[in-house]
């Protein structure tokens, strides 16, 4: 390393970078855990209802909990992904090879996810996966669908055999509601995924979440139809690059 004193210290400044990130996403975290607890005791927007018993705020809760172990890099960039990783030994790849290597990937990707409702789209050295919440939420919902596991599973397979990849995870709503509770819920969604892939043994340092809530639709939320396509999470997958 001391061969190269800039790449040396672009690393340190990742890490440092990092550091902070962590520690914000813990104070986020308690934010997060104390409205999942009041979630319990407040009017559900949509129905007018109650929304979670005693039970189920408990689990909600510790599924908030679990999060924040998992979720290190919080929103750090690619660059300062990129950098850490290959401070920690992870190989890059060079420009020769990413072509062939997400090439590889994506075919994996697509026998794994056949007939499971998440579509694989390509989108230059890029792989995107799109998965609808009708499958992998309930209404209003946070936590993942037990149902839906098995198909997190597979994607945990491709990602755990294709190290060399970052992974963004975005969450996105439709535009019912208003713009804060939709922003939190979409982040709320993209944690609990991304949360269940470091717990089948994904690199949580690949890992960066964020929640558009509906700000990024991609169909018209005038109809059921569209809004139904515009609440989903995704999952980028873009190549680990040397310098």
């Amino acid at each position: 390393m001391s061969h190269h004193p800039a790449l040396f210290a672009t690393i340190m400044r990742a890490e440092s970078q990092i550091e902070h990130n962590h520690f914000m996403l813990k104070k986020t975290g308690i934010a997060l855990i104390c409205a999942t607890f009041l979630a319990g005791c407040t009017t559900d927007p949509y129905t007018g209802q109650q929304k979670v018993s005693n039970t189920t705020g408990g689990a909600a809760i510790g599924a908030a909990v679990g999060a924040l172990g998992g979720l290190m890099v919080g929103g750090s960039s690619r660059a300062q992904r990129n950098a850490v990783l290959i401070g920690a030994g992870i190989g890059a790849l060079g420009g020769g090879l990413i072509g062939n290597y997400m090439d590889r990937q994506e075919a994996e990707l697509r026998a794994q996810l056949q007939g499971t409702g998440v579509s694989v789209t390509r989108n230059g050295d890029r792989i995107i996966l799109n998965m609808p919440s009708n499958i992998t939420f309930d209404t209003d919902q946070d936590q993942v669908k037990s149902q839906f596991y098995p198909t997190l599973n597979s994607v945990a397979i491709v990602l755990r055999k294709f190290d060399k990849t970052l992974v963004d995870v975005y969450g996105f709503t439709d535009s019912t509601g208003s713009a804060s509770y939709n922003q939190a819920l979409s982040q709320r969604r993209a944690a609990s995924v991304a949360s269940y892939l470091d717990s089948q043994g994904i690199d949580p340092r690949r890992f960066a979440v964020i929640g558009y809530g509906a700000s990024q639709p991609i169909a018209s939320n005038a109809t059921p139809e569209g809004r139904a396509q515009n609440r989903r999470v995704e999952i980028q997958i873009s190549p680990l690059r040397g310098a």
